[in-house]
């Protein structure tokens, strides 16, 4: 194959791979391959992952979304955690990193478009998200609501008040509480003994005016979370997320 051939091919979307790449010119993928690895060092190619490519800035005709390319890079994914939590100013900084959730094995890409990571999530949770427009292409991103639980589920550690202060969140208003509520619990349910336990400390609490033990049930109820054998129930908290997130508005 040509580097002529190449620049013929359809350029929406601006990356493409092997496989497909195999299928549309009927040429050998080991050949393919071989070339491609070439105008990579070349400089004419880019590569995004194993078997993802695309052209370099002075032969493409179509700018990449990196946003995008984070929602093709590895499916099914979506964009959620810290980055959606930037992209809606509910912290103050723009997150860099793409971070993304997928039902496959977490991994990581590094490109010349950005870094992109994605935790596993399990399929029961995996919801929540919707499409949005960025520089008029359509991008997977997890609705606010769903994007805080995501980064409360899948970061290490206990939530504790003084780390939930950390976030510096703001904009609450872009934050539904009765869709909050709803996603919490619709991951595993826990059986509703604990629920009970962990909503007894929270449920009347305000988060201005805590005192030491109001704050230590706080961080008690994130801790159970994460460290129950059902620790991937965020439900089991739901409560604590109420007050940590909800009635801060």
């Amino acid at each position: 194959m040509k580097f002529e051939e190449l620049l013929s091919l359809p350029s929406d979307p601006p990356w493409f791979d092997l496989v497909t790449l195999a299928q549309m010119t009927g040429e050998n993928k080991g050949a393919l391959t071989h070339q491609l690895s070439r105008w990579s060092r070349e400089g004419k190619v880019l590569p995004l992952r194993r078997g993802v490519y695309a052209l370099a800035d002075a032969y493409r005709k179509q700018r990449v979304q990196p946003a995008a390319l984070a929602n093709a890079l590895y499916t099914p994914s979506y964009l959620s955690g810290l980055w959606a939590l930037g992209f809606y100013g509910l912290i103050p900084e723009m997150v860099i990193s793409f971070t993304s959730v997928s039902t496959r094995v977490t991994r990581q890409f590094e490109n010349a478009f950005g870094n992109f990571h994605y935790s596993n999530m399990k399929q029961s949770a995996f919801f929540g998200y919707e499409a949005r427009m960025i520089d008029g292409v359509s991008v997977l991103i997890a609705a606010p609501e769903k994007a805080l639980l995501d980064h409360w589920h899948l970061t290490p550690g206990v939530w504790t008040s003084e780390r939930l202060d950390a976030m510096r969140y703001q904009n609450y208003e872009l934050v539904d509480k009765v869709k909050l509520r709803t996603a919490a619990a619709r991951f595993e349910s826990p059986d509703s003994s604990s629920r009970r336990r962990h909503s007894s400390h929270c449920v009347k609490l305000k988060w201005k005016g805590l005192s030491h033990y109001e704050r230590r049930s706080l961080a008690v109820g994130f801790k159970y979370c994460r460290s129950s054998a059902k620790a991937e129930s965020i439900a089991r908290v739901h409560s604590s997320i109420r007050f940590a997130f909800v009635a801060r508005k």
